[in-house]
């Protein structure tokens, strides 16, 4: 009984750092990617700053390691309640992180394209601007649907299990499951063009979604998933 205790507790504490890895990754991510990304003349500015839009792919490659992470720690405990909903959880975390990923491959692809094009000297630009525009364009659509269409998705498995198990406070996955719909309405609004990727809105839609994931990664870090109901569901099944 005490070796699934500590296991309960050790995987819930886990399933807490990684959530708190992910968010913090894909936070700097961002960030480092600016000048690729985000500058006018990036063409220029990628291969400038090529160190940091490596580091960048290197935080958002921890992204992708946290994110099947969170949901293959989780599966053990989430598919005793409902186990068809588990194994759509982890599917659809795994498709979240294979869209991060392509979306990696797009930056590291237009770097290349950036260092090639200040390689080249003074060669015509309108072949380079049409290759980086569709590379930018991949990597808009792989964050459109892996941070936000997937993660929607995914974040309301496992919040419906957590509502039903009480595995954790009931107030947590209902913050999830809100957080989840707003995040799916984000994503639909930004593919008909309603508002930009990067809006304030589109803050705004995202706000319940990254609290959910914080306060759920401080609660399992401290508390650990509930273990009366660990306990009865291990002796009943």
């Amino acid at each position: 009984m005490r070796k699934m205790d500590f296991s309960s507790k050790t995987a819930s504490r886990i399933v807490g750092v990684l959530f708190i890895v992910a968010a913090l990754t894909a936070i700097v991510g961002v960030i480092l990617y600016k000048p690729i990304l985000n500058d006018s003349d990036y063409l220029i500015q990628g291969s400038a700053h090529a160190n940091q839009v490596v580091l960048g792919a290197l935080m958002e490659l921890t992204l992708v390691v946290s994110a099947v992470g969170t949901a293959t720690t989780m599966f053990p405990f989430l598919k005793k309640y409902n186990r068809t909903i588990a194994i759509w959880h982890v599917f659809f975390r795994f498709m979240e992180a294979v869209v991060i990923t392509v979306g990696i491959i797009s930056v590291l692809s237009l770097l290349a394209l950036s260092q090639d094009y200040v390689a080249a000297g003074a060669p015509n630009i309108t072949s380079y601007q049409v290759s980086g525009t569709l590379l930018k364009a991949v990597h808009d659509y792989t964050f459109l649907l892996g941070p936000n269409f997937f993660l929607g998705i995914n974040t309301m498995m496992y919040s419906y299990i957590f509502y039903k198990s009480k595995l954790v406070p009931r107030f947590i996955p209902v913050l999830g499951l809100t957080g989840s719909v707003l995040i799916l309405l984000a994503a639909l609004l930004e593919m008909f063009g309603v508002i930009d990727q990067v809006s304030a809105w589109g803050a705004i839609l995202a706000i319940p979604i990254f609290a959910n994931e914080m306060i759920l990664a401080v609660w399992l870090i401290t508390n650990g998933f509930n273990g009366s109901v660990v306990h009865s569901r291990q002796t009943s099944v």
